[in-house]
């Protein structure tokens, strides 16, 4: 048999375990089995085995739940916040979360801070937020410390304390929360009540960027572009925010673009600067938009071309861009001069 063939064996052997799968999880329901019901919410939540239906996983998930399953229930309510399966209802999904809570939940006693710390579906209301957050925290949820450490960053209900959000953090981070480990990069580049410690907030940056963290990324290349913490390099900068463009991060493509443009670690390609600046004012990048408009505007790897640059200053301008109203407005009065005075 060839590896080809071995592939295809397996493929078939998987495929025919999945629909027994599927097909005991359907009997299992069928029958009340609040396991089984729940099982087979799960599969057609997230499409495994099945084609990926909403409105069926909400009914599986809702026999379930009728019947107490605490994982459905949290489901239930995330399915309700996210408008899956049906209409948006931040209400049906903090009346979920409670119930999946009160089981002794920790993801649903998670959500029930967020709802608390945002408003939504209740009022907001900063101590309940923590209250929850800490119930979660105590089984070791890492959103829950992370919610934490946030409260006390952001001055919600207590004194701002970077300490203190520092030490929340930690714990978040060692379990490998992203969001964790890039805001410990923040507070130690940053930090009021800390001392700042480039190094150490470049370690905790890389740790994120490593994990795929849009935002460390784009931090941990500007410490590399600034020669902050590090010793400059315009290479290792545009490595970083390679790794973050490349996956559609609009900050991260303008800055690729700037570096391009301005000849930063690469020789000065208009070409690419132009490629990357497109993909960032695709999502409506204000600088990218502004850049766009000059290199229009001046002729600067591409043909002078007024109404497009004036397009892009527009679209900027809209965005409040200062450079952009002001560059829009000479444009517009340089425009107005030749049509009175054609040559």
């Amino acid at each position: 048999m060839t590896k080809l063939e071995e592939l295809l064996k397996q493929q078939r052997e998987i495929s025919l375990a999945i629909e027994e799968e599927v097909k005991r999880s359907h009997e299992a329901a069928a029958k009340g089995e609040a396991d089984a019901q729940y099982k087979l919410g799960v599969m057609h939540h997230k499409g495994q085995g099945v084609k990926q239906n909403f409105a069926e996983a909400a009914k599986c998930y809702k026999l379930a739940a009728a019947q107490g399953h605490a994982d459905a229930q949290f489901y239930l309510g995330e399915m309700a916040a996210k408008g899956q399966g049906g209409t948006q209802d931040d209400v049906e999904a903090v009346r979920c979360f409670q119930l999946a809570a009160a089981k002794g939940h920790s993801q649903a006693q998670y959500m029930l801070g967020v709802m608390f710390d945002a408003g939504k579906g209740v009022k907001q209301d900063y101590k309940e937020a923590i209250h929850w957050y800490q119930l979660a925290a105590k089984q070791n949820n890492a959103d829950a410390l992370f919610g934490l450490g946030t409260m006390y960053e952001n001055h919600h209900s207590v004194e701002q304390d970077d300490i203190a959000a520092v030490r929340w953090y930690k714990l978040a981070a060692q379990h490998g929360h992203t969001d964790a480990q890039y805001r410990l990069g923040v507070v130690y580049g940053h930090g009021h009540s800390i001392k700042q410690d480039p190094a150490e907030a470049m370690r905790w940056y890389k740790l994120a960027a490593d994990a795929g963290h849009f935002e460390a990324q784009i931090e941990l290349g500007l410490m590399y572009e600034r020669g902050h913490g590090v010793e400059q390099d315009f290479g290792q900068a545009m490595h970083c925010y390679k790794q973050a463009a490349s996956r559609g991060n609009a900050n991260a493509q303008f800055k690729v673009g700037f570096m391009y443009g301005n000849g930063e670690g690469v020789p000065r390609d208009y070409a690419q600067a132009l490629h990357w600046y497109l993909l960032a004012a695709e999502q409506d990048h204000s600088a990218a938009l502004t850049t766009l408009g000059f290199m229009y505007d001046h002729g600067q790897g591409v043909n002078a071309d007024d109404a497009k640059s004036l397009m892009y200053y527009s679209k900027a301008a809209k965005k409040g861009d200062e450079n952009a109203i002001k560059n829009r407005d000479m444009l517009e009065a340089r425009i107005a001069k030749q049509q009175t005075h054609p040559h």
